[in-house]
């Protein structure tokens, strides 16, 4: 997808001039990656596993091995300098969820590439100093007592807005051979000024915009609060976005996926496939980068993506909830988000190869509903009483397709809820954060689905709505379900509603998601999807 290259540059910290785009050094050997890494284990072993973006959560850390590590500032006097590095983090035991790059990775890749290992690679942006200053004390890592980095201070990168800016030259300048590649779809502009937004994701984002911009916008508040509930996502545990809506002169947003994968990347192989068709509901990519796969096997590892910042913009979760505080109804709003939706849905037909399901692969994606229930269920023992009503809604999706007629798949959005939408000033939704479920495998989030799993989560995110206002508002959501389905059904020709049998089984799916998702994360916010599942049960 990138044919610019940008930089590997030795891991030692090197007493250079400092500059917006250091030149090339050699590429690192692997005992320097090695290294460098030991340097900084004692102090990724304990931050790491803090972090919301760190999927193995539960299973002791035994170790770290560097894919690729490049110094995008080299550190002069008291610094600062810009660590880049995909770190693969092996794990004992426990049952998590398979290892981001598989074990087949072998050590025939260039020289900075770890030799094969099970575990999952992250991607890791550290910023190195004499010393920290007070600003930046919350973003600390630690203290470097071995190897190159000792007597250095380690932090989380991202904080520093030197730092930030330094990644956005290289997203203007792409260039450079090395394991790391910039690119860009047309200029951006020079100057900006980079900001950590600091709700919790399972990635990171940065808003960058014009440091003479005004004040902090309305809304901030309430979008940082959405992160306390809502339907589970990728981006957004609340399904309220970000904390979008801030400065007034921001521009762009830049994503940086923490958990990296070979292959194209959904976050921004959709939106550069409906940017080509011309879908204006979802940001064009303006700039990206990847870094080459460690299997040697030509893909590549998508690490961020740059899109313009909606601004002004408000997310769907923040909407309803104000909706509900209000009193207010939202069946305009859910309505034209069905057809925002059905939109998407079209484009990405057209843009993208579909397939027709038949009965095997039917059965296939049944079963695997049935597998995610039962391990819920020992995950999650409240759930047990509901699982016989639950596999019925499976069984009778695997039913579906006895007469051998089969059904349209695609590619879809994968984790659509409230969160994942934005409206704009003028009224207008977009759907952003096409990066699908993180829990599950990169190759199964680019599967074609049927385009009702899609809709299936947005109908969960009215229900995670609606529950989470005081007192529970269940006619609320029923009105919201039946005028986003109206709204789907209006733009597409297809109402989601005529095939009970498939929406019953794509929701309760999700619910099964959201109940171990919040047992591990929100113990709190359980008995939310454990009401659906009562509902679900009864075959509701």
């Amino acid at each position: 997808m990138s044919k610019a290259a940008s930089t590997r540059i030795t891991p030692r910290l090197l007493d250079a001039s400092p500059a917006d785009l250091p030149a090339v050094s050699p590429a690192l050997s692997p005992s320097d990656a090695r290294a460098l890494v030991g340097s900084l284990a004692p102090l990724l072993h304990d931050w790491l596993p803090r972090q919301r973006w760190f999927a193995g959560k539960g299973r002791p850390v035994t170790g770290f091995l560097p894919v690729a590590v490049t110094e995008l500032l080299p550190m002069a006097g008291g610094g600062p300098g810009l660590l880049h590095l995909l770190v693969r983090v092996e794990q004992r035991g426990g049952s998590g969820p398979a290892p981001s790059i598989p074990p087949s990775a072998t050590s025939s890749a260039p020289s900075a590439l770890a030799p094969a290992a099970a575990g999952d690679c992250y991607q890791l942006l550290l910023g190195v100093r004499k010393a920290l200053p007070p600003r930046l004390a919350s973003a600390l890592i630690g203290h470097a007592t071995q190897g190159p980095l000792a007597g250095r201070t380690v932090y989380e990168g991202l904080h520093d807005p030197r730092l930030a800016e330094v990644l956005m030259e290289r997203l203007r300048s792409p260039g450079g051979p090395g394991p790391l590649r910039f690119d860009r779809a047309g200029p951006i502009p020079a100057g900006l000024s980079g900001r950590l937004l600091d709700a919790e994701q399972s990635n990171t984002s940065l808003v960058y915009g014009d440091t003479a911009a005004g004040d902090t916008a309305a809304g901030d508040t309430a979008a940082e609060d959405a992160t306390a509930g809502g339907t589970p996502a990728g981006d957004t545990s609340a399904g309220g976005a970000p904390a979008r809506g801030t400065a007034a002169g921001d521009a762009y947003i830049l994503k940086i996926l923490r958990r990296v994968y070979p292959g194209p990347h959904p976050d921004l192989e959709l939106p550069l496939a409906l940017a080509a068709e011309g879908c204006g509901r979802v940001p064009a990519p303006v700039g990206w980068f990847e870094a080459a796969d460690p299997s040697g096997g030509g893909d590549t590892l998508t690490l961020g993506v740059l899109q313009p910042y909606l601004r002004g913009s408000r997310d769907g979760w923040q909407l309803a909830l104000a909706s509900l505080a209000g009193g207010r109804e939202f069946t305009g709003e859910a309505r034209a988000l069905g057809r925002a939706t059905a939109e998407v849905h079209t484009a990405l037909a057209a843009a993208l190869p579909t397939v027709t399901l038949g009965r095997r692969r039917t059965a296939q994606l049944a079963a695997g509903m049935v597998e995610r229930l039962e391990a819920t269920a020992r995950a999650v023992p409240a759930l047990l009483p509901y699982a016989p009503g639950l596999r019925t809604a499976f069984d009778a999706f695997a039913g579906l397709d006895e007469a051998g007629r089969g059904r349209p798949a695609q590619r879809v959005h994968g984790d659509l809820h409230l969160g994942q939408t934005l409206r704009t000033p003028d009224g207008r939704w977009s759907v952003i954060d096409f990066e699908g479920e993180p829990a599950r495998p990169l190759a199964e989030r680019r599967r074609p689905q049927p385009p009702v799993r899609d809709v299936a989560g947005m109908l969960r995110s009215f229900d995670y709505a609606a529950r989470s206002h005081e007192p529970w508002r269940p006619d609320w959501a029923t009105r919201c379900r039946d005028a986003y389905c109206e709204g789907y059904a209006a733009a597409s020709g297809t109402d989601p509603r005529a095939e009970p049998e498939l929406l019953r089984a794509y929701e309760t799916d999700k619910a099964v998601y959201e109940v171990l998702y919040e047992a591990r994360h929100r113990p709190g916010w359980l008995p939310v999807p454990m009401a659906a599942i009562r509902r679900l049960a009864g075959g509701a």
